[in-house]
């Protein structure tokens, strides 16, 4: 007997670093299904590691700070071309703006079945300028259709955005799943002591004033002006095409003022981490901030604004400390607190560890990943998965 063809899973994604950071193991776990896998994607620096993984990559065609309209709908059509030639059984759309434009290529191809994934609802939903407002409402507007048909299934990383989304008619009831992140590493990232010298508080990603980097670099000022020993590290790059991507002047002037360093991009996370002795992320809003699961993964205590996405992961009072969003004073205050509690640090990463590897690791987030999309795929996914085992059957039955 012949095995039919496998499922073909098409992952959308603006960035190639981006899907190999956040989609490789759920990728991976597809493609150990039998599944064949093709991925999207602005096409730099990781196409070869996306080649390795046995993935097919296709270029993609997007300008990705521009809000023109005109430049929508060439990707739009791109993208439409793209999913007519490949005929993919099942796309993933990652983040929102993937998913608009993902969504409505979509319904131009014909994709049967569509995973929209919100990895946060972003810097339009984190400000409340008329602006913001007015395109927030035209985003919703425009989403809630292409969720809403019968071949969508929607990903939410955090009960707020969740919530936000059931209340404004977007969450479809039985259509629309909670998981929490892409998944940690727990084996890369694992517990060390805590560094000995000076106390280095650390932020990792890019170099965004909506993740509270003006709010950080306040509150380094003013533990400096309280005389307080400690570092302030940032850790990444900038993001010229993001709107909210900070100069490097500004990063750079933040050091010459002596308040605190930054170090660039860095690929060895794991290292940042062993010597850092508090995670921060003063952000206005996430889906489920990587950077600071890591952190917790690494056994670090975590101190992070109270919005959307972090309170998922933060439990005030247990694995670290949760500040109100744009209050540089009450930052400088949490971290004064931590400088002088180093039992309470040890305790708050020993729990932040705990929880990333019970709830958070990536064998469980693929796990509820992958489930949805056997839920999608149905019959044609689970007797694919099988395929290759019955075709060897088959095929040493045949010889006998």
């Amino acid at each position: 007997m012949i095995a039919a063809r496998p499922p073909k899973i098409l992952f959308l994604v603006s960035e190639d670093w981006y899907f190999c950071s956040h989609r490789l193991p759920v990728a991976r776990a597809a493609r150990d299904q039998g599944w064949e896998v093709v991925v999207l994607t602005r096409l730099a620096e990781h196409e070869d590691m996306i080649r390795a993984e046995g993935f097919r990559p296709v270029p993609l065609l997007l300008r990705r700070g521009s809000r023109h309209p005109g430049d929508a709908i060439r990707t739009i059509r791109h993208i439409a071309g793209v999913y007519r030639q490949e005929r993919p059984d099942l796309v993933h759309h990652v983040n929102l703006k993937m998913c608009l434009l993902g969504g409505v290529a979509a319904r131009m191809a014909g994709v049967p079945r569509v995973v929209n994934g919100l990895t946060g609802m972003g810097f339009l939903f984190a400000g409340d300028s008329l602006s913001n407002r007015m395109l927030r409402s035209a985003v919703l507007a425009a989403f809630r259709p292409l969720s809403r048909w019968d071949g969508a299934h929607l990903i939410v990383q955090n009960g707020d955005d969740l919530a936000f989304l059931q209340a404004r008619a977007v969450a479809v009831p039985g259509r629309t799943h909670l998981i929490r992140g892409s998944g940690v590493d727990v084996d890369r990232f694992r517990p060390a002591p805590e560094p000995e010298g000076v106390p280095m508080l650390t932020y990792v990603g890019r170099m965004l004033a909506d993740k509270g980097l003006n709010e950080l670099a306040a509150a380094a000022r003013l533990l400096h002006a309280r005389g307080r020993d400690c570092r302030v590290v940032l850790v990444g790059p900038t993001d010229p095409e993001n709107p909210q991507s900070l100069d490097p002047a500004t990063l750079e002037g933040w050091q010459k003022e002596g308040i605190l360093e930054w170090w660039g991009r860095r690929d060895d996370i794991p290292a940042v981490w062993a010597e850092s002795t508090v995670a921060v992320l003063p952000s206005y809003r996430e889906g489920l901030p990587k950077a600071l699961l890591e952190a917790a993964a690494a056994g670090r205590p975590l101190i992070a604004a109270d919005v959307p996405g972090c309170r998922d992961l933060v439990r005030d009072g247990v694995d670290g400390i949760l500040v109100p969003p744009r209050d540089p004073e009450a930052l400088a205050d949490a971290i004064d607190m931590l400088l002088q509690a180093p039992d309470l640090r040890v305790r708050y990463g020993a729990s932040a560890r705990q929880r990333a590897t019970a709830e958070f690791s990536e064998a469980v987030i693929t796990a509820q990943t992958l489930e949805v999309y056997t839920t999608l795929l149905g019959d044609l996914g689970r007797r694919d998965a099988r395929a290759p085992a019955e075709a060897k059957h088959d095929s040493g039955a045949a010889s006998a």
